[in-house]
């Protein structure tokens, strides 16, 4: 697929759609408001669960993602993404399910992350934080990204909205001067051609953040299968396209989950 074709035609779509958003911030048909900014949330932690059942953001325990990420210089990496078995009770009182995401560069891992997320009773996603780091050489360079909500004003957000209309927009999460992401629905019914396969009935969602107005990236999620195609709109030619996606076993879902930070997958 001709990525700049692709950014092209994506182009349009928004064009076209830009007079078809709903109240920013409100799901299209759901009374439900969802955060933006640094609008507090007052979460009830009684109120969510580490398991996620939503058809575009599925977290079963095992399931991994393979995805190769082509960046605007040509460089090509490896993200392993896997749903651990393993729970954090993060610091406002919810309980998250931890999700390892591994980058690596010629078999060296050079990014580790544990993203944690939980499901709330509407069938909102939400992000609650994550421990991250660069590496290089195998040492730690910085932890920068880094957050947890409820430590130092760190905020959650929403990572995918329970019912995602055009129009819907929500913060991601909220850490200032360190983590500030946003999303917006831009449309459903679309069709996705990953190294994985082909796709349809596709989400197409924008990500965007404050501390990098620059950077817009558009991400589109297969129902069942969750994330399968990220294009980077601000280089122009940066791609992440999922390769392989399965159930790995219980041991590899716990390793996954407990290896410290910058061990490569068994």
């Amino acid at each position: 697929m001709n990525l700049h074709r692709t950014a092209t035609i994506i182009t349009v779509v928004l064009l076209g759609l830009a007079g078809c958003t709903t109240t920013a911030g409100t799901q299209a048909g759901s009374a439900t408001p969802l955060p933006r900014g640094d609008q507090p949330a007052d979460l009830d932690p009684a109120d969510f669960t580490a398991n996620s059942d939503h058809r575009f953001f599925p977290l079963d325990p095992g399931r991994r993602w393979v995805y190769r990420e082509t960046d605007g210089e040509g460089g090509v990496l490896e993200v392993v993404v896997t749903v651990t078995s393993e729970t954090r009770r993060v610091a406002n009182g919810v309980e998250a399910r931890v999700v390892r995401d591994t980058v690596t560069e010629d078999g060296e891992v050079i990014e580790d992350t544990f993203d944690w997320y939980a499901q709330d009773s509407s069938g909102n996603v939400w992000y609650l934080g994550e421990d991250t780091v660069e590496l290089e050489d195998g040492e730690v360079v910085t932890r920068e990204g880094s957050f947890e909500a409820g430590v130092d004003g760190a905020l959650p957000g929403v990572i995918m909205p329970a019912e995602p209309q055009p129009g819907t927009s929500y913060r991601q999460e909220w850490y200032a001067g360190h983590a500030e992401d946003n999303g917006e629905v831009l449309a459903n019914g679309q069709q996705a051609q990953a190294s994985a396969g082909h796709y349809t009935d596709v989400l197409l969602t924008a990500d965007t953040t404050t501390l990098e107005p620059r950077v817009l990236e558009y991400k589109l999620y297969a129902p069942g299968v969750g994330l399968v195609l990220t294009l980077d709109a601000s280089s122009g030619s940066g791609r992440e396209s999922l390769v392989s996606t399965r159930t790995v076993g219980d041991a590899a879902a716990r390793e996954a989950g407990t290896a410290p930070l910058g061990t490569p997958y068994a």
